[in-house]
């Protein structure tokens, strides 16, 4: 009988490892989409060395993951079925990071947040935390009509992907997203352009997008990320791109849509986006952080 493995690597190398324990814990938990990890894996091309991560597989079958971002950042996924798991991931982590570490966990992964707490990391009391929101892909509206000559496709050439990123780092104020980050990705399973969809100005700008990604084992389609360009907001264009990409999961044969947005009170304007197009939370997270000396 195969034994438990570890696996170290410098970035998330194993990926699609990742992905298979994401697409088989997605109905307990509904977090942890296989998008994320896509988008994820994006923001961490050419910082590898800040990426650190770990899978742990019996056989064929990834059981667990950890995956470090510089200095004290860690995300993970445990098979709800071997929550004993959680522990040896922790300790991999303490002893790979610089200093006191902080998980984000969802209250659907109880395995997580007691492993969490019984090693002495300390739940926040306030501060900001994620909401998930999903709704049914059925009795979809139409999509908004776009402003006079704004118009909505799928990114078609590298100007294209170019305006894309720099709408995302105008929308966010980051500088993560490169043109050469996003060809990347779009390159990535489980990448598909025609859940990729921009505004453009009638300037010929990339003004407004929804980047969408869809588990077909699950029939799940997820939004990550979804902006708009500081100069164009408050013309209904997120409304009516997130509300094409609705579609297109429909016609993905998708049932189930999900997102995840701020649930802080000091970053309200995306949720009540999504909440005013059907969408309902149904789990949120809890940011741990370990003690000195962890």
């Amino acid at each position: 009988m195969a034994a438990m493995r570890r696996s170290e690597y410098a970035g998330p190398v194993a990926l699609r490892a990742m992905q298979a324990l994401a697409v088989r814990s997605f109905p307990a938990t509904g977090y942890r989409h296989i998008g994320d990890l896509t988008w994820n894996w994006c923001l961490s091309l050419d910082r590898e060395a800040e990426c650190p991560t770990a899978i742990w597989t019996h056989g064929d079958r990834t059981l667990a993951w950890g995956w470090l971002e510089s200095p004290d950042g860690l995300m993970l996924q445990v098979d709800p079925g071997h929550p004993e798991l959680a522990d040896e991931v922790l300790d991999w982590a303490e002893r790979v990071a610089a200093g006191p570490l902080s998980a984000e966990v969802a209250e659907t992964e109880p395995h997580l947040a007691a492993a969490l707490e019984r090693r002495g990391y300390a739940r926040a009391a306030d501060g900001p935390f994620m909401v998930c929101l999903d709704r049914p892909l059925i009795d979809l509206p139409d999509a908004p009509r776009l402003p006079d000559d704004y118009t909505m496709r799928a990114q078609r050439d590298h100007a294209d992907v170019a305006g894309r990123a720099a709408a995302h780092r105008a929308a966010f104020g980051s500088t993560r997203v490169t043109a050469e980050r996003h060809a990347r990705m779009r390159e990535t399973w489980p990448y598909r352009p025609e859940l990729d969809l921009v505004v453009v100005s009638p300037a010929g700008d990339v003004v407004a997008y929804c980047q969408g990604w869809y588990d077909e084992a699950n029939g799940t389609g997820e939004f990550e990320p979804v902006g708009t360009h500081p100069g164009h907001r408050r013309l209904g264009l997120a409304r009516s791109v997130c509300t094409a990409v609705l579609h297109a999961f429909a016609d993905a044969g998708g049932r189930r849509a999900v997102v995840y947005s701020r649930g802080d009170a000091a970053y309200p304007l995306p949720k009540r986006l999504y909440e005013s197009m059907g969408f309902r939370a149904y789990t949120r997270t809890h940011t741990y952080t370990g003690p000195a000396g962890a």
